[in-house]
Formats: structure tokens, C-alpha cells, sequence
């Protein structure tokens, strides 16, 4: 099955060179890294898009890759890649109502295919510890490359750790100045609880024109030796407003250190 996908890679030189930058680095990381997964402390730091422009990125290099969709809770993709068919997805798949051919879609993009996360269920980690994910990632790593995984936020869901079990590697996608390092640190530690080597941080949505941009970094600091995994993307003013919504949304669980602005 074939779909066509209507939004490309951001014509920006600083986003497109950052991409490259992260899918080298994650080619450095050797041979066995081919199944790696993308996740985030909270909704909206960039995840989704980071880990789709990447599998994208190795996909025009000709690396047959897959994207698997594994947000069952709350996927973007469908609309936001403004797909004009019905989809089905890995929601289907594990619940017993698909077969793996049924929800895997070649795209309008050479070497570039797609799982979607298909409709929503109540029980979105129960269904990842299903053995059909492993079996399906298993396969997939026979007949692909690549295959990049977005999960959904690890703040207050087990679903990523469930999914990092089954991959070679994972990268945390941090929202610069709206996450607390705490937070930060609890998704770090139930990573490696699972077993998934962290291959390293990007640091999302930086103002690289903002003289704090070198500074802000240091806040990062026990993350460094993961640092040259990462890399900056610039987004500028466009996504402002989620940054003081989440710290908000998060103050009764977790607090923000006073210098979380860089």
C-alpha cells in the first residue's frame, strides 16, 4: 500500500543541517544501532517531528527505513502530514485485528515507510507488551535499515519504557527553557531501568540567535556525555507559548529550578 505524505523536511539550512548532523552521529553509533526510538518528557517538545525529519534524512540517503508511530495514545502524524485516506495502524496490528502487511505503507518518498499508531485504545501499554511488538520489530529490523520509533511522553506514562526494551538505542528529545531538570532526570533513569542505551539529548526548539544559547546549554550538564549525540534545532518564536503552559501544567509534581529559562 502506497500514501502520499504532503509535508517534506523544513526548507531551513540550520534545521536541515542539524538533522544530518544527528542521523551521522547516529551512524557513528555503529552497526547495531538500527532500531532506535525518540521520546520526550512532556507533549509538544518536538519529538515527533525530530524523529520523522530523521527517518526522512536516512531514507534520502538511500537507507530503506521505517517509521513506527507507537504514540497509540495521542499520534500526530495522521493530520499532520495531511493524509487523504483512512489509515490503518499499529493499534490494529497488536490488538489482533491487522496483519503486519495491512498496516505498513510504502510513502511518495523512496526507501521511506510508515507505520502509523492507528485508532485509539484504552490500553495503550498493555498492547506494547503484547509479543507481537517485539516480533513485529524483529521483522522489521530483517527488512529494514533503519526503523525509528516515536513513543509517547515519558513524564507520567510507562509506554516508552515498554517500547525501550525492544530497541538498540534512545534519544531524549528536551525542550530548551520549558522542562525541568528533574523531570528530565526521571525519564533518564527509567530509560536505563529498561535496558535501552541513551545515545544521546537533543536539545529542541533553541533560539541559536539568542545570546544565552551557548549558556543555556550548561544547565544540561550531567547529560554531557551524551551532548555530541544531540543537536540544536531553531525554531524561533513559532511555538513560544507551550513552554509556560507545561511548567504550569507541571508545578504540583515537579519544581522548576529558577534557572530553567536557557
Amino acid at each position: 500500500m502506497q500514501i502520499e505524505l504532503k509535508r517534506d523536511i523544513a526548507n531551513d539550512y540550520d534545521y536541515n543541517e542539524a538533522i544530518k548532523t544527528l542521523r551521522t552521529n547516529i551512524q557513528f553509533c555503529g552497526n547495531s544501532i538500527r532500531t532506535v526510538m525518540f521520546t520526550s518528557a512532556m507533549p509538544d517538545e518536538g519529538k515527533s517531528e525530530v524523529s520523522f525529519a530523521l527517518a526522512q534524512s536516512f531514507a534520502q540517503i538511500g537507507k530503506r527505513t521505517l517509521m513506527v508511530d507507537a504514540d497509540i495514545r495521542k499520534s500526530v502524524l495522521v493530520t499532520r502530514y495531511h493524509l487523504r485516506k483512512k489509515v490503518n495502524g499499529l493499534s490494529q496490528y497488536l490488538s489482533g485485528q491487522m496483519q503486519l502487511d495491512e498496516i505498513l505503507y510504502e510513502t511518495n518518498q523512496e526507501n521511506f515507510y510508515v507505520i502509523f499508531a492507528g485508532p485509539y485504545s484504552p490500553n495503550p501499554a498493555e498492547l506494547l507488551e503484547e509479543p507481537l511488538f517485539a516480533e513485529l520489530l524483529e521483522q522489521a529490523k530483517e527488512q529494514f535499515d533503519y526503523v525509528i520509533i516515536d513513543t509517547p511522553p515519558m513524564g507520567n506514562l510507562i509506554d516508552g519504557a515498554i517500547v525501550a526494551a525492544h530497541c538498540d538505542g534512545a534519544v531524549m528529545v528536551v525542550e530548551s527553557g520549558a522542562i525541568s531538570y528533574h523531570l528530565e532526570e526521571r525519564v533518564k533513569a527509567q530509560l536505563e531501568k529498561s535496558g535501552c542505551h541513551i545515545l544521546g539529548v537533543v536539545l529542541n526548539k533553541v533560539d541559536i540567535h539568542n545570546g544565552r544559547y551557548y549558556g543555556g546549554y550548561g544547565k544540561y550538564g550531567k547529560y554531557s556525555r551524551y551532548g555530541k549525540y544531540g543537536y540544536y534545532r531553531r525554531y524561533g518564536g513559532k511555538y513560544g507559548g507551550y513552554g509556560e503552559y507545561r511548567r504550569q501544567q507541571d508545578s504540583a509534581a515537579v519544581k522548576n529550578d529558577a534557572g530553567d529559562g536557557g
